[in-house]
């Protein structure tokens, strides 16, 4: 285990590995993004990244087709896009400065789909940033996704209609409205348009996640300030989708972040009482305790 003291000069609000697990990056209120390489039970600082003037919240890594990129969102609206170049050193290539308040979320879809950028704001609205190989960007924006604001945003795994033989592209977003919400392209208009606006909650859904596997049947989760998460499931294509709690109680305090294993089994939650717990379905459909690691 890997274990990195003093990263920051405040808190961290994110941390991801790239996809071959070789490269860390993290980021924080001090402004700064970081990436070190890690190795065993070495790590060494590479670069620290700074251009954004307020605090960092989330750092995504691009699937390795499109190269070595990273985008960064932060509290002073802007999107980063930032490259390695040859020398080892990063740069941004890339602004997307269109949202007038935090950017809270960013998340790459599936390289299927190309490499498209999800973009969630407290300004209510969503973009979709489209990254093209000559460093040029277009982005479509859904205004008003969620009342007050927009906390997180989640593409869905590729899948394919079987009637057109396209491949749809779906995400989920959660808000300030304590909605989750499904949204799906439209090619003819260009757009992305609600399919389904989920209540469940009773306080702003703070995380979304979809399942990355193609699983028997669709799932979503969604966690919450109100202490909750739930678990949205869609038998197929067209189907409701069908709310279960994970938990009977709630939990001790509020509910940041949903993370899903990337074989879409395995659901690791991470709360204010700052510890993350492990969760798996059984073969009851009933979702039961996992693991857990205390910080």
């Amino acid at each position: 285990m890997v274990t990195i003291g003093n990263a920051h000069d405040d808190l961290i609000h994110d941390a991801v590995l790239d996809y071959y697990g070789k490269r860390l990056a993290t980021c924080s209120s001090d402004k700064t993004i970081k990436i070190f390489s890690v190795s065993n039970d070495e790590h060494q600082l590479l670069d620290t990244l700074k251009g954004h003037e307020g605090p960092v919240w989330q750092i995504a890594w691009a699937h390795p087709k499109f190269g070595v990129i990273l985008a960064s969102a932060s509290y002073d609206g802007k999107v980063f896009i930032w490259k390695e170049q040859s020398n080892g050193k990063w740069s941004v290539i890339a602004q997307h400065s269109i949202h007038q308040a935090s950017v809270n979320s960013v998340c790459w879809a599936p390289h299927e789909y190309g490499a498209l950028l999800l973009v969630c704001s407290s300004d209510g609205a969503v973009s979709i940033l489209e990254f093209k190989d000559d460093a040029t960007t277009t982005s479509i924006m859904i205004d008003r996704a969620h009342a007050i604001g927009v906390n997180a945003g989640s593409w869905a795994p590729p899948y394919k209609n079987e009637i057109t033989g396209q491949v749809e592209r779906r995400f989920v977003t959660g808000g300030c409205d304590n909605l989750v919400k499904i949204w799906k392209f439209n090619p003819e208009l260009n757009t992305y348009e609600l399919e389904h606006s989920l209540e469940g909650h009773t306080d702003w859904v703070r995380d979304v996640a979809w399942s990355p596997s193609v699983l028997v049947r669709s799932y979503i989760a969604s966690a919450s300030q109100d202490k909750t998460v739930c678990i949205w499931t869609q038998e197929k294509q067209g189907a409701p989708w069908v709310k279960q709690m994970l938990t009977e109680e709630k939990f001790p305090d509020v509910c940041w972040r949903a993370n899903w294993s990337l074989s879409g089994n395995v659901l690791a939650v991470s709360g204010g009482d700052n510890k993350v717990t492990l969760w798996r379905e059984n073969l009851d459909g009933k979702w039961e305790s996992a693991g857990q690691i205390d910080e």
